[in-house]
């Protein structure tokens, strides 16, 4: 057996990764486009009404919503339901604050629903287990780019007349059954930062089918501003400015047309990984949802809990052996990791929305979700990429099995 790089042999990644630009001279167009015209504002411009429009019809949906980040987009499907103060979102343990900051900022209170330890994503079960008379939404987490059990979730909310959010922010262009994650719940909500499938450097679009929760949104992300309304200005409600600029939508103009290259390449390159190295000892790569089509934002896997090695020493051998891996992803359930939930540092000294009447008393602890914190202790995180090619994949592959192979075994010259 090939000695390990941590031991002092030969990289298994003998080669640079292939590598690419995502954005070239369509985008540059664009933006050209944009200087030539003098409109640098979405009212008067035209580029981020092009990118709406492009949005909608690449989803299959009759309305898109442009905003200024992912978090503003969930904050617009947020506004766009308009749920009363104190009501209770129920939403997934493993994410970025950025799904849970507009939960609070609408005066709401966050309910994790815990993990499928084989698929990563929300345990419906434990999505039914949560609901309450106080219940006024489901927003799922389609993690790393893998669907949610979208059956089973739009199941439960139809029982209990909720609406569902989609956080689509990692699975751009994600198919479950056939349809696209962000058109089978009520509403869409996708990030176009830079690590994203298609970016705009930073940005937000929220998709839905309803004209009046479409309308409610443009206003919303436009400071309620019913524009050419009743007096010299309108504002029908609170809302934020969360507008697009023309510059960020003539680059969303010139991504839009590379959303199916992107995620059909990590689609293959993902599932070609898995196949690779589907029998290396103590892992298990991230079980694709029943129906689903992953589109890889990262590569995920779990150290089993009988591996002969632990994840932190799996992950120390893979980069050495030049392919750097990601230890626990977000460390732990994302409401240990903000203050402003297990802590409730909110607005003040206020602790709100928690102390609002009626807020029934959450604890966000460890006995919340003991299933995902399991699971992050052993989850592994792997880089992927559209312009990667079967040679990378298959080096990738190598990689993870001598280290797998190697860990499990009896590693003489150890230093």
């Amino acid at each position: 057996m090939e000695k390990l790089a941590i031991d002092g042999g030969p990289k298994a990644m003998a080669h640079a990764f292939g590598t690419g630009k995502k954005w070239g001279y369509p985008e540059l167009k664009e933006i050209l486009d944009v200087f030539d015209s003098g409109a640098y504002y979405r009212y008067g411009g035209s580029k981020v009404i092009a990118f709406e429009k492009a949005f909608a019809r690449a989803y299959g949906v009759r309305h898109a919503v442009a905003s200024t980040s992912g978090t503003a987009a969930i904050h617009v499907a947020l506004g766009m339901l308009n749920p009363e103060p104190g009501s209770e979102i129920i939403t997934g343990p493993i994410t970025d604050l950025g799904s849970i900051v507009p939960i609070l900022y609408q005066q709401c209170v966050p309910v994790f629903a815990d993990t499928d330890p084989q698929t990563f994503c929300m345990d419906p079960k434990e999505i039914k287990r949560l609901i309450t008379s106080r219940t006024a939404a489901i927003m799922v987490i389609h993690l790393f780019g893998n669907p949610c059990d979208m059956d089973a979730v739009m199941k439960i909310a139809r029982e209990h007349k909720l609406p569902v959010i989609e956080d689509c922010s990692q699975a751009h262009y994600t198919r479950y059954k056939e349809r696209l994650c962000g058109t089978i719940g009520d509403i869409g909500a996708f990030s176009l930062q830079a690590s994203k499938h298609i970016t705009t450097g930073e940005g937000g679009m929220t998709i839905t089918n309803r004209k009046a929760l479409a309308e409610r949104g443009a206003l919303f992300s436009d400071k309620g501003w019913a524009r050419g309304g009743w007096g010299p200005r309108a504002y029908e409600f609170l809302g934020l400015n969360y507008r697009m600029t023309e510059l960020q939508g003539a680059v969303g103009c010139g991504q839009i047309g590379k959303l199916e290259w992107v995620t059909s390449m990590r689609n293959r390159n993902g599932d070609l990984l898995t196949q690779l190295i589907g029998d290396a000892p103590g892992i298990r790569p991230q079980k694709v949802t029943k129906g689903g089509k992953h589109t890889y934002w990262l590569y995920g896997m779990a150290v089993q809990p009988d591996a002969k090695y632990t994840p932190q020493e799996f992950a120390a051998a893979l980069s050495a052996e030049g392919l750097g891996a990601g230890v626990g992803y977000i460390g732990a359930p994302i409401f240990r990791c903000a203050a402003a939930l297990w802590n409730k540092q909110t607005f003040g000294k206020s602790q709100l929305p928690f102390t609002l009447p009626g807020v029934r008393e959450i604890e966000y602890d460890e006995s919340m979700c003991p299933r995902t914190q399991e699971l992050l202790n052993r989850m592994i995180t792997l880089p992927m990429s559209e312009f990667f090619d079967e040679r990378d994949i298959e080096a990738m592959a190598m990689a993870i099995r001598k280290v797998a192979d190697g860990l499990s075994t009896e590693r003489k010259g150890k230093s």
